[in-house]
């Protein structure tokens, strides 16, 4: 990858044929989130490959990328996706509450419908210069972080969730809690729709100490880059788990549940499961997970059931509109 195709896509609609141009007989749309590019560029040419050997069929995956929440509003909004992967459970529940997705979506495939989970992690300039470690530092009020928007980004939400959970699990209160959260956004220059337009700001507009984003695309960008970066994980960091949906409405009027199911299971078949394992994510399978153990410090996660009462719970307190996130930005 160029440092070029960091760049920012102009429209979140954009829509990408993966797998090369082909006679299809079928061709569905997955909607994803903004880091997920690189990801499916490998995943889908390997499921056209493994459908075709299967079925005998052709079939080709468009793409659709942007931030997880602006992506499923436009799914909401009109934008007919046959499948969705997204980067967290209540971007899914929106389309389940719109009778897009089916309300029990978590029971359709393994491990609530998460094929693999990640975290958040600090991608810091050479040297670290601010000798940013945990949390706390992103707070100092010399530090410039370059976190996406929560409004608009799961990438956003789960930096937000990682650092107001940091408090809480060292024992502190709501207030203590709040208090960071509301320095580290503070220190925030650029607020960004989505996680490839912040490392686009971070990497190639040099703005900023520290990129907080998911753990592959720290590893994308430090591959890239070489030497101009360095990897810094925090002793604690937050669960996050990439789930997956067919949507229902839109497969069964175009006749594409069949393609669409197989599109999502395989990402849980071991060639799937490789794919996402050599891309730093972290894979269901244990076989997988064993034979590329080297690629995934380990780190303390903080899951977003156990602190914060689930996703809806979540959503409702901290990001709705006059939530907890709005209020503390508003006095940025």
């Amino acid at each position: 990858m160029t440092k070029s195709q960091f760049k920012n896509k102009s429209s979140q609609r954009r829509l990408l044929l993966a797998g090369g141009a082909v006679a299809a007989d079928t061709t569905i749309l997955n909607v994803s989130y903004d880091v997920m590019r690189e990801v499916f560029k490998d995943i889908n040419p390997a499921f056209i490959a493994d459908y075709k050997k299967k079925t005998g069929e052709t079939v080709a995956v468009n793409q659709s990328h942007g931030g997880s929440s602006k992506q499923a509003r436009s799914v909401a909004d009109g934008l007919e996706a046959s499948v969705v992967t997204m980067n967290q459970a209540n971007d899914v529940d929106l389309l389940a509450d719109r009778g897009l997705v089916t309300a029990d979506w978590k029971t359709k495939f393994p491990n609530n419908a998460a094929p693999f989970y990640s975290t958040v992690v600090y991608l810091v300039r050479k040297g670290n210069p601010k000798q940013i470690k945990d949390w706390a530092d992103l707070a100092k009020p010399d530090v410039k972080v370059i976190i996406p928007n929560p409004k608009t980004s799961g990438n956003g939400r789960y930096t937000y969730l990682a650092a107001w959970g940091s408090v809480l699990k060292k024992g502190g209160g709501e207030a203590q809690a709040r208090e960071l959260v509301g320095k580290i956004f503070k220190n925030v220059p650029v607020m960004d729709t989505g996680g490839r337009a912040a490392t686009t700001t971070f990497a190639q507009r040099q703005i900023g100490d520290v990129l907080v984003t998911f753990e592959n695309e720290v590893h994308l960008v430090a591959g890239e880059f070489g030497d101009a970066f360095e990897i810094v994980y925090p002793p604690s960091s937050i669960l996050a788990e990439s789930p997956v949906a067919v949507v229902d409405k839109v497969v069964d009027k175009r006749n594409l549940r069949k393609p669409a199911t197989a599109y999502l299971n395989f990402l849980y078949s071991d060639a799937g499961q490789e794919i996402l394992a050599k891309h730093n994510l972290r894979p269901r399978s244990e076989a997988i997970a064993k034979k590329y153990a080297a690629n995934f410090k380990p780190i303390n996660l903080i899951s977003v059931d156990e602190v914060f009462g689930g996703w809806r719970a979540a959503q409702k307190k901290h990001f709705d509109d006059g939530g907890e996130f709005d209020k503390i930005y508003s006095t940025k």
